[in-house]
């Protein structure tokens, strides 16, 4: 790998697509591992992702080491998401018209605790502003703190968000599902909601 700098880079709508590949390979990377423990498929996250920069308002924040993409943040007004993100939205007072939704953050542990993590929160709140959104938010998977599966040394990143400015809002509770690694069938999970009113 190149030892050129790190940059971090936007791309909104259909300038993703020359990215789609490699942003697929990196989520199916980083899914794997816990909390999510995601059985991804290269066709179906390229599929997701094609879907994704067809919409002009959604962006993805990539994060590259020597040119190549080593972390992804996705966002995209909320209207524009999953259904059961808006429904959940929905159902707890909220209008998913005035949100930002912020979709998945990934980035290989080797560059973690580097600010990278708030340089994709000042991307995806500046991509807020751009479209008129003054509210932000994301779902974040619920897992069993006795979970077997859970690593000794994971750290949740509840502290880290709420530093951040966001506030967990436990009576918006999104369902999606997914197959896990090692799961014949997917399996419905239970992700909860932070949210953060930008000045």
């Amino acid at each position: 790998m190149s030892h050129a700098l790190p940059t971090t880079r936007t791309f909104e709508g259909e300038a993703l697509l020359p990215w789609i590949d490699a942003v697929a390979r990196l989520r199916m990377e980083v899914f794997r591992t816990w909390p999510y423990l995601y059985e991804g498929s290269l066709a179906h996250e390229e599929s997701s992702l094609l879907a994704y920069a067809a919409k002009p308002r959604s962006a993805v924040t990539l994060f590259f080491d020597g040119g190549v993409p080593v972390g992804a943040a996705t966002s995209q007004p909320m209207e524009d998401s999953f259904a059961s993100v808006r429904d959940a939205f929905t159902a707890g007072g909220e209008d998913p018209q005035l949100y930002c939704y912020f979709g998945e953050s990934v980035l290989l542990p080797r560059y973690r605790g580097q600010g990278v993590g708030l340089s994709f929160f000042r991307a995806r709140e500046a991509h807020a502003l751009r479209h008129g959104l003054r509210h932000c938010a994301f779902v974040s998977v619920e897992r069993e703190a006795d979970d077997p599966r859970r690593p000794a040394d994971y750290q949740p990143l509840d502290g880290y968000w709420t530093r951040r400015g966001y506030t967990e809002r436990p009576d918006i509770v999104a369902r999606m599902s997914w197959r896990e690694v090692g799961q014949e069938k997917e399996s419905q999970h239970t992700l909860r909601a932070w949210v953060k009113r930008l000045p």
